[in-house]
């Protein structure tokens, strides 16, 4: 079922009218009812009571996103929650490791003593822990040192500052965040490549799946990098989009300046 955007995004925040100054641009926009005047929305054209929310030249009228542009304000948003969860993920992983350089020898002995504790239960279901992949790379990070430890959290850090910067700005719809995103992102895809060429899953497999449709989706859908046009025909399309510029290509004509 094709959603509608418009209507969907008003019964949410309410309709937004305004009277333009252009009295034949302002007659389409304007209808008389036996409860009152009536003002067209910008976004979704239901015509609502009461006095419009703004006036003056159809210059200045808001530019109110509308159609296609809500549905790329949604999958932006998405994108914002995916990197603001993941974000705080890596933050709760960075201070675990901060933890653990400061505790290694002491989490490295509660280690072996529950591994002593689970051996005998796991082996009776003819697995082996110590040969466990999971159980193997933990031991190696108790061979690390505490130095190398604390840049390993300091460089998650500063991952988790870049995630949750893209997920303000994108929630935002900021272009900048939208470039940093796909710059972002796009450096990591190759690492994600060669971590699946070392251990397959799932969850590696989704993950580099949806950061390429990501990086795909807001490079081609904003015209990022001068792409479809760049910039200027990205913003060309946003004005495009308010019912104004509609009505008059509906046959308004304008007046000689």
């Amino acid at each position: 079922m094709k959603i509608d955007w418009d209507r969907r995004t008003c019964a949410r925040k309410g309709h937004v009218t305004y009277a333009p100054d252009d009295p034949r641009l302002r007659i389409r926009l304007h209808a008389r009812t036996a409860l009152g005047d009536a003002w067209r929305c910008l976004r979704c054209g239901d015509f609502v009571l009461g006095e419009p929310y703004g006036s003056g030249p159809a210059a200045e009228a808001p530019l109110v996103p509308r159609g296609k542009v809500l549905r790329d304000l949604f999958v932006l948003r998405f994108l914002a929650v995916e990197r603001a969860v993941r974000g705080v993920f890596i933050v709760l992983v960075a201070v675990a490791v901060w933890k653990f350089s400061n505790s290694q020898d002491a989490v490295r002995r509660l280690f072996d003593e529950y591994l002593d504790v689970f051996r005998p239960v796991f082996r009776h279901f003819h697995y082996d822990l110590d040969h466990s992949p999971v159980v193997g790379s933990v031991q190696k990070a108790f061979g690390y040192r505490h130095s190398t430890l604390v840049l390993v959290a300091g460089l998650l850090l500063a991952y988790a500052l870049i995630e949750l910067i893209e997920a303000v700005g994108l929630w935002y719809a900021k272009r900048w965040a939208e470039y940093l995103t796909v710059v972002a992102t796009a450096a990591f895809l190759p690492l994600e490549i060669y971590e699946l060429t070392e251990h397959i899953s799932w969850l590696k497999i989704a993950t580099l799946v949806l950061n390429i449709l990501a990086v795909l989706y807001i490079a081609l859908t904003k015209r990022l990098f001068g792409l479809r046009g760049g910039r200027r025909k990205f913003d060309e399309e946003r004005h495009s989009a308010s019912l104004l510029e509609v009505e008059e290509s509906a046959g308004v004509a304008h007046a000689p300046l």
